[in-house]
């Protein structure tokens, strides 16, 4: 009787690990592409704010350079 209940209690291990993987690994993922695509928008604001450092850097030497040739 001990073999029985051995072999159900491997039998319910190796479902219950089939269920983690089926519900487990699309849980994972989902989490992965949430937390990818957060990555993805603080990367494109970075960029955006680079960009927005860059025009007010070349408006700013423009601005110094007209005014020293109005001197």
């Amino acid at each position: 009787m001990t073999d029985a209940t051995n072999v159900l209690r491997v039998i319910g291990i190796i479902l219950l690990g089939i269920f983690v993987f089926a519900v487990g690994i699309p849980l994972v993922m989902a989490a992965a592409g949430i937390t990818l695509g957060i990555i993805g928008i603080l990367f494109s604001i970075a960029v955006l704010v680079i960009k927005l450092a860059v025009v007010i850097a070349i408006a700013y030497l423009v601005l110094v350079g007209v005014r020293a040739v109005l001197r």
